[in-house]
């Protein structure tokens, strides 16, 4: 048997003769089920946070996207698309081409992006689920973002007044050689068949039309995009695809999957839970400072006992021992207790939807099992850091 295991297993279950020490172990162990806890739900927070976030690049990105190494445009053949088409790993790919344009109603202006798409870009996305109101544009019409409508007053099947579209004409002349009366842009008239709304950034940015429509717009032939996007069957088998599709494309192509798309959101937010961890850490910190006061009270408390086991034959260094393990049950006790009732509170809140943001929107948590881990391994480190010190302060000159 393990002695030092056994005795700071019966010190962990009695209780000291002194109510003040009963107290202090008590407020104690509150602090490292308080801590443990805030640190499981806070995490937990973020988890749910950087989901929702995250959750309208499902709708937006696809699983996978060819965009040019170089310029804006790139051209497609009819042989890479039948290969592209038979290739194994992909459910569907779809082509777009997205630039700049000039929209202008009732002399209500705003510069945007036009994202032209295929039939298929819907297989590859989840773009026509976040519509607001309204239906998927057909020829000559188009979807705006919500924000876009609200700047123009943009009405859905406004056949008499139309949404005008204009883009700079492609040229290599310059402005005086073209003449006074030489009309720089490309303009068109289109209906705007529906309204999506995903999140304020984007609602204000992209315009959907027809891929066919905004060749025509930007004078490009049909083998000319700026994107093909693809969907995977299985993601366990994307290294592969991305290989088979490099060499089906042309070597000026580069593939970015959803997290490269979103590099820098990535970044923010994996950088926010980082330091929240870290704040809520040095808060345990300064709370393990009480911690180790505890612990040493401990101590002076077992000290007649701690003398009885020195003369019985016990070792300076086994005594130590038994503190040590003593300190640590108790963090790690404290800390699983936490982590319960942290798990109760944010599956309360999944279920019951308890706490707002708004009438419609509960607070996003997730439940993640790194989280229970991470805060688990963080108490017990920081405990045994706190439970050294504490034994340390076994000596002869304590037992004389």
């Amino acid at each position: 048997m393990n002695f030092p295991l056994y005795i700071a297993k019966r010190y962990v279950r009695s209780k000291s003769k002194q109510s003040a020490v009963n107290i202090i172990n008590l407020v104690t162990f509150c602090v490292i089920v308080i801590g443990s806890a805030a640190l499981f739900i806070v995490l937990s927070g973020f988890a749910g946070l950087k989901t929702f976030s995250l959750s309208y690049t499902n709708s937006f990105d696809p699983d996978l996207k060819a965009l040019p190494e170089i310029g804006k445009f790139f051209s497609i053949s009819e042989t890479q698309e039948k290969k592209l088409a038979n290739l194994d790993g992909i459910t569907a790919y779809s082509k777009e081409l997205q630039d700049r344009v000039y929209l202008t109603f009732k002399q209500k202006d705003h510069i945007a992006y036009i994202k032209g798409v295929d039939e298929n870009y819907n297989k590859v996305t989840g773009i026509d689920s976040t519509l607001y109101v309204g239906t998927w544009f057909n020829e000559q019409q188009v979807v705006t973002g919500i924000g876009i409508a609200n700047l123009l007053g943009l009405n859905i099947n406004n056949y008499r007044s139309p949404l005008e579209m204009l883009v700079p004409k492609p040229g290599t002349q310059s402005l005086t050689q073209q003449g006074p009366n030489a009309n720089f842009f490309n303009t068109a008239p289109v209906v705007v068949s529906g309204v999506y709304a995903v999140e304020a950034e984007l609602d204000n940015k992209y315009v959907f039309a027809d891929l066919a429509f905004a060749q025509a717009l930007f004078e490009k032939d049909s083998t000319q995009v700026s994107g093909i996007n693809f969907r995977f069957s299985e993601n366990d088998n994307a290294a592969t695809v991305r290989k088979n599709i490099l060499n089906i494309l042309d070597e000026n192509i580069i593939l970015k999957d959803r997290k490269e798309l979103n590099g820098t959101l990535y970044k923010m937010l994996n950088t926010e839970n980082l330091a929240t961890y870290l704040i809520f850490t040095l808060v345990l910190i300064i709370a393990l400072f009480n911690v180790v006061g505890a612990f040493i009270m401990m101590i002076l408390d077992q000290q007649g006992n701690s003398k009885t086991l020195y003369s019985l034959g016990t070792t300076i260094k086994q005594l130590r021992r038994i503190y040590f393990v003593q300190g640590v049950i108790v963090t790690f006790m404290g800390g699983l207790i936490g982590v319960v009732l942290g798990t109760l509170l944010i599956w309360s809140q999944i279920t019951f939807e308890w706490l707002k943001i708004s009438a419609e929107l509960a607070y996003p948590v997730e439940f993640q099992l790194q989280n229970i881990l991470i805060v688990l391994a963080t108490i017990t480190i920081l405990g045994v850091i706190a439970s050294k010190i504490s034994s340390s302060r076994i000596n002869k000159q304590l037992l004389s």
